[in-house]
């Protein structure tokens, strides 16, 4: 501290020795300074006056600088403004544009809009509260956007799906009016004979109006549309799968086929017409986009279709039974076919279909023709024709093919009675039919006229040896048909036989195909009528046996008779007339028929009058009855003489009765010793006698003699001819062990 104080002491010091050496010099700057105040009281009341002037005379530039400083930021904020604007009426003009388009429904417009206002607009524009306001907006407005395309796009897909089937339609119109492969419609213009003598294949002639082109029925503006704002969403994907999605589930129920579709044409037509619009759709799109769908798609939409379309088709036109709807549905499947192959779809497995469409229309067919026949051979009296002229012969005559001079020329001197009757001119009418109904089915199925004919001939073929046959076999095995029908119908087949050759003719005609190819397929019908002829001659056969045999069954023999009748038993009288007025009526068969149908009848008389006497049912038979029954042989042997039917050689017939014939003469001219000593021999009187035979008619005549005892004075005379028969029937067994080892 006391260091403290002595150092302050010592400033002190000097302090008061700097203040004592500038003491002077501060006097004389106070003198000084009082000296001045005057002069600056003076100069301050100047400078106040000139402040005062001053100031009054710059009240006015202030004003003046006042208003042009506000003018001057007046003039800054309107260039700001001016700037600001520049930038923000562009925004403001595209964002009035994008309202009027989203109101106009110009989405694509509006999309491109909405993306320019959103990358080039709204960011130089600034950070404005309605710059904020309409980028919040844009995504609501872009998915506003998607949703009402999609929208279209929906509205669309079921437009088109109501609508396939007028676009359909008019896609086959127009390919009926230009289309190149056009189904022909073949005229068959014929004779009076009903033979084919020119077949002509005129273009379709359609009277339709100009059809406008099916695309043009549907505005695919949505479609294009919408491809183009999903395009530029980003979205292009997603609405590809969606589009093509939609369209499969579509086309799965375009192919589903209403179940009674088979029952109409129009039910076939309406299916056709929704397949072909819905592809022409996928075509149109394929070629008019660029992507959206591709030929691998389209191609496996068609497969789908084709496979659904060809099972549905097989289904539905098995439950058919009309042949003209079968044959118009093949028309519609070529048209179908064709139109679809113009727009470049393959369709060869629907020709290969058609095939098996060709198939069934030939079996309907069939079955028409065979109820068709039925009808006509049990409506049929089988009658032959009266003609009184020689005009009404030829007008009868040229309704069908087969002319006969002969016939003609006897026509033409009397009055006669034509060999055919109604059933040979229906069945050349519609054999005809039938070819040229064949000859439909099988145009644009195949496309070479020597198919064409080969498949009809087959057709015939068919017809003749199943259909034809099958009815001709019924109407002969019908249970009422009698010997006259049976000869007519043997007639008819003579006379269908001897025609076949125009039915050559006629499928020749109709084809242009000369008959005599060498791969062409030759007709069964000659044989089919020679089948059909020989069956009606075996049941002529049948039926005169069976005839016979009801007659014989009112055979009553008195087997035990003392003696014989003399005349013919009543039954075989009855018989014997039967006879002769069936045979006359066998005048229109041939020669051989008739002959052998009298033959066949004489045999069988003949074989049943034997065993009429061999039955076991008989076990005595008298002499008496031998002789009765000799009697009616004998008048059987008067019948075969007579020549019933013309043709026969000398007695020919009565070979038929050789064997009742000798075995008769051999029991009742009692022969035996002759009968034994020259059996074997060629010239044996009794040759057709079997020993087998008279051994078993030889017992019972044995059997006989030992149990007559009428009158006693005949026992000897019995008892020798019981002894001679059993000596006779001894060696008559001996005979036939020797033969028999």
């Amino acid at each position: 501290m006391e260091k403290l104080e002595g150092r302050i002491r010592n400033h002190d010091r000097e302090i008061e020795k700097m203040c004592n050496h500038h003491f002077q010099g501060f006097v004389d700057s106070i003198t000084e300074l009082l000296k001045v105040r005057g002069e600056a009281q003076k100069l301050k009341g100047q400078v106040i006056e000139t402040n005062r002037k001053l100031r009054n005379d710059g009240k006015e530039l202030l004003a003046t600088m006042d208003e042009l400083t506000q003018c001057r930021l007046q003039q800054r904020n309107i260039a700001t403004t001016i700037d600001k604007l520049t930038h923000c009426l562009p925004v403001l003009e595209m964002y009035s544009r994008l309202q009027e388009q989203m109101r106009a429904k110009r989405y694509y417009p509006a999309l491109c809009t909405l993306e320019q206002l959103e990358q080039s607009c709204l960011p130089r524009a600034g950070e404005y509260r309605f710059c904020a306001i309409m980028a919040e907006n844009i995504p609501v407005l872009r998915a506003h956007i998607r949703d009402v395309s999609m929208s279209d796009l929906k509205d669309f897909l079921e437009s088109i799906r109501k609508h396939s089937d007028k676009i359909g339609e008019t896609a086959i119109k127009q390919f009926r009016t230009k289309g190149p492969n056009i189904a022909k419609h073949w005229k068959f213009n014929g004779n009076n004979n009903g033979l084919g003598k020119q077949v002509t294949c005129p273009q379709t002639s359609l009277n339709l109006p100009k059809p406008h082109p099916a695309q043009d029925l549907v505005d695919f503006s949505p479609v294009y549309r919408c491809l183009h704002i999903y395009t530029v969403l980003g979205s292009r994907d997603t609405f590809e799968n969606y589009y093509r999605k939609q369209r499969r589930k579509q086309a799965r129920l375009v192919l589903q086929p209403n179940s009674n579709m088979h029952e109409t044409l129009e039910g076939y037509r309406r299916y056709f017409n929704q397949i072909v619009g819905f592809f022409v759709v996928e075509d149109h799109v394929l070629h008019t986009t660029r992507g959206l769908v591709n030929r691998a798609y389209v191609e496996e939409l068609w497969e789908l279709a084709l496979s659904k379309t060809i099972a549905a088709l097989r289904t539905h036109s098995s439950y058919c039974t009309d042949p003209d709807l079968i044959l118009d549905l093949k028309n519609l499947i070529v048209l179908f076919a064709d139109t679809l192959q113009g727009y470049g779809f393959p369709t060869s497995q629907l020709f290969d279909m058609l095939l098996e469409l060709r198939d069934q229309y030939g079996e309907v067919l069939l079955k028409k023709w065979n109820r068709f026949f039925r009808q006509i051979l049990d409506q049929d009296n089988y009658s032959p024709i009266p003609v009184a002229t020689q005009e009404e012969y030829r007008r009868i005559a040229g309704q069908f093919p087969f002319q006969d001079p002969e016939l003609e020329k006897v026509c033409s001197r009397e009055p006669l009675q034509h060999a055919s009757q109604s059933f040979l001119k229906v069945f050349v009418v519609q054999v005809h039919h039938i070819g040229s109904a064949s000859l439909q089915c099988f145009l644009g199925c195949v496309h070479s006229s020597t198919e064409i004919d080969d498949m009809i001939r087959k057709s015939t073929n068919l017809l003749l040896t199943r259909t034809l046959s099958n009815c001709l076999q019924y109407a002969i095995k019908k249970k009422n048909v009698g010997l006259a029908e049976l000869v007519q119908i043997i007639v008819n087949t003579t006379h269908l036989e001897m025609s076949c050759h125009y039915l050559e003719e006629f499928i020749s005609n109709i084809t242009n195909v000369p008959p005599h190819m060498v791969n062409a397929t030759k007709l069964y019908g000659t044989s089919t009528f020679k089948d059909a002829r020989h069956a009606a001659e075996e049941e002529i056969y049948t039926n005169l046996n069976l005839k016979i045999d009801q007659f014989l069954q009112l055979a009553d023999y008195d087997w035990m008779a003392a003696q014989g009748g003399g005349q013919a038993s009543d039954y075989l009288s009855d018989l014997i007339a039967f006879l002769c007025s069936t045979f006359s009526v066998f005048t229109h068969l041939p020669g051989k028929v008739a002959q052998t149908a009298c033959m066949s009848a004489c045999k069988h008389l003949s074989t049943s009058l034997l065993q009429l006497l061999l039955e076991a049912d008989v076990r005595q038979v008298s002499m008496g009855a031998l002789q009765q029954f000799n009697v009616d042989v004998k008048e059987c042997e008067r019948f075969a003489r007579a020549g019933p039917v013309p043709g026969f050689q000398g007695d020919t017939l009565l070979l038929a009765f050789i064997d009742l014939r000798q075995l008769l003469d051999l029991f009742i001219q009692w022969d035996w010793s002759t009968y034994l000593a020259d059996y074997g021999r060629p010239s044996c009187k009794y040759l057709r006698v079997n020993p087998h035979t008279a051994l078993a008619l030889l017992e019972k005549m044995k059997d006989t003699s030992r149990k007559n005892s009428v009158f006693s004075q005949f026992r000897k005379n019995e008892r020798d001819k019981q002894k001679l028969i059993d000596t006779v029937v001894r060696q008559l067994r001996n005979l036939i062990a020797a033969h028999q080892s």
